[in-house]
């Protein structure tokens, strides 16, 4: 008799959510050096690692054999100070994914609906799907973005949360202040409303103010990472800021210890280095000016972005995908987001961008 059977038939039913592929993975299949390769696939930060992150890294190597503190207290009142925010307004998580799923395990379950805009993030999806709730998905507009109005709109007397994912992964679309206070003042109550933020200190355009509708609305909730602009994605640590009755929700499925020490640290650190920032966001811009320049020299059309990432429909996303990864290029395939013709690249160092384009002319062409 096997026990297969008896596996949760919400999780049975799941279809993994599949990362970028490692360097590492690469260079063994394909038999390359891994020096030469170049990962765009995962919306990492071309420079690496905060300098000041990695310094206080360096610092606390000989105290890991040490728990971390479970309330991440030094990491929480930074971040407090940091957002004119009280400690209690605040969530630690490993990478914001894990946020993520405490929402799955304090809002949703059967019986309960999510609500998600088109090409949005698909693991909140998979989430939903974990707990067993049903998924109500709106479609997008003619630039892969969100539909604000009609999300309000697609709400139904189940739907517990709304999650906007702002800029938007995959399609880098963003909403504006404007189009989100009004969006919330139609959301009833007893309607969690999450924004998802993760890009948000690289945005090539001017992020809203979450925090100002946070403080007029209990029930949102921001979410943020420091894996993409403070290069820490290695180290799986991000938060939310919401009111104290959601955060006190949200901890009650925390479990002890989810954020390490070293991550705990090293967000102290990030938070402080701003220069790190201002040299992202710079080497961002440069790359999305190159690759847009890029696809207007082989009739190639984008979605323009304003995260450190773009779509490129390319005809046959799988297939590029499959060019690019022998030629030393790691890029994604956007099929599982139900847009086969596209892949999304991540802007990297002009050195990177020179070879993906390289690669992409001979493909092309």
């Amino acid at each position: 008799m096997s026990i297969t059977p008896w596996i949760n038939p919400d999780i049975a039913a799941l279809t993994p959510y599949e990362p970028g592929r490692p360097i590492e993975e690469v260079a063994r299949e394909l038999g390359l050096d891994p020096a030469t390769i170049c990962k765009l696939a995962s919306n990492e930060n071309p420079l690496g690692v905060s300098p000041l992150a990695l310094r206080a890294m360096r610092r606390k190597l000989p105290e890991l054999f040490r728990y971390p503190e479970g309330y991440a207290y030094n990491l929480r009142q930074k971040l407090a100070a940091h957002y004119l925010v009280q400690p209690n307004q605040l969530i630690l998580g490993a990478g914001s994914n894990e946020l993520i799923e405490f929402i799955g395990h304090a809002f949703l379950g059967k019986g309960r609906s999510l609500v998600v805009s088109a090409y949005a993030f698909v693991v909140y999806k998979l989430i939903a799907q974990m707990f067993g709730s049903r998924v109500i998905e709106v479609p997008a507009d003619r630039k892969l973005g969100h539909r604000l109005e009609a999300m309000a709109e697609a709400i139904m007397p189940d739907t517990r949360v709304i999650i906007i994912c702002n800029p938007n992964n995959p399609t880098g679309t963003m909403v504006r202040q404007a189009e989100i206070k009004r969006f919330v003042r139609r959301i009833p109550e007893d309607v969690l409303v999450v924004f998802d933020e993760a890009y948000a200190e690289l945005c090539l355009g001017r992020m809203p103010d979450t925090l100002e509708i946070l403080r007029k609305h209990e029930n949102c909730l921001m979410l943020r990472s420091f894996s993409k602009a403070y290069g820490l994605a290695g180290l799986r640590i991000g938060y939310g800021i919401g009111s104290a009755p959601v955060i006190s929700a949200l901890e009650k499925v925390r479990q002890p210890f989810n954020t390490n020490r070293l991550a705990q640290e090293a967000g102290c650190a990030a938070l402080d280095d701003k220069g790190f920032i201002r040299r992202s966001r710079h080497c961002i811009r440069q790359g999305r000016a190159y690759l847009e320049e890029t696809c207007r020299k082989l009739d190639l059309k984008f979605i323009r972005s304003y995260a450190n990432f773009m779509l490129i429909k390319v005809g046959d996303g799988a297939k590029v995908t499959a060019e690019l990864t022998r030629r030393g290029v790691i890029v994604r395939p956007m099929a599982p987001y139900r847009l086969p013709e596209y892949i999304r690249i991540s802007f990297g160092t002009p050195r990177e961008n020179e070879k993906l384009a390289l690669a992409l002319a001979e493909i092309i062409r």
